[in-house]
């Protein structure tokens, strides 16, 4: 399903996306008319259009186009991409008038496997917006991917590791987990855990990977999902504070859309 502003789009419509490429968006997991955080989605969306078009955003619109496009019962995620059509190359910098752009793809089960991932130096462009321009983190995916391992993990030319390349990274210590304090976009899944399970934040180096138990990754698509592997460091594929952080985060009381 794809629909813009609530009606089904345009070609047109959708080549302004993908030639031209600047938007933000917000995905967004929904089980049975229910989410989790959805006053986090909203809030990022708002702050991001104000960031990136200089607008204010209706949330009220937004709430009641994610509704029409979600199934009553069964889970899916929903994709809202904040983008105005009439913006092209040469005129970017014209006065934006921001439209909204649904599409949904089915919501895969959870928790999925252990993933082994491949450091890389890399900073996204604006950090802490969702931002439409996908290509770095996607080509850093591809070359990790083909190296033998299943994502990215970034970090600046200090080792200082910063997030995924779609997703938040986590650090075990005893019972703790730390969240690396470095720029990045912090997701819905990691402000969610913040809230209910003991956590710190700290500068955290590749070469401070031995002083940890567990590493884990989280996003709406994947949950809490273990990282097994970053470049040569292994972890358990299993860990108590894992598991307990998948309960957590399936307790948290959810939102009618």
């Amino acid at each position: 399903m794809a629909e813009l502003n609530g009606s089904p789009i345009s070609l047109d419509h959708l080549q302004a996306l993908a030639l031209t490429n600047y938007g933000h968006f917000t995905s967004i997991r929904v089980e049975d008319g229910h989410v989790r955080g959805l006053f986090l989605h909203l809030a990022r969306l708002a702050r991001d259009c104000r960031a990136v078009f200089d607008v204010d955003l209706d949330l009220d619109r937004v709430r009641e186009f994610v509704r029409r496009a979600a199934p009553p019962s069964g889970a899916c995620v929903v994709r809202v991409t904040v983008f105005d059509p009439a913006l092209d190359l040469g005129h970017v910098g014209s006065d934006a008038h921001p439209q909204l752009l649904v599409t949904t793809r089915p919501a895969g089960a959870l928790p999925l496997p252990a993933m082994r991932v491949q450091s890389v130096v890399y900073t996204r462009d604006m950090p802490a917006v969702k931002s439409v321009g996908l290509f770095g983190s996607l080509r850093h995916r591809r070359n990790a991917q083909r190296a033998g391992f299943d994502d990215a993990l970034f970090t600046d030319a200090e080792s200082v590791i910063s997030e995924g390349g779609t997703w938040n990274v986590g650090f075990v210590k005893g019972d703790q987990v730390i969240w690396p304090g470095a720029e990045c976009l912090v997701g819905t899944t990691m402000e969610l855990l913040r809230q209910v399970h003991p956590s710190s934040t700290a500068t955290v180096r590749l070469g401070d990977l031995a002083d940890f138990d567990a590493v884990f990754a989280t996003n709406i698509g994947i949950g809490v999902r273990a990282i097994s592997a970053v470049d040569g460091a292994t972890f358990p594929e299993t860990h108590p504070v894992i598991e307990q952080l998948r309960k957590e985060y399936t307790e948290i009381p959810v939102d009618l859309l």
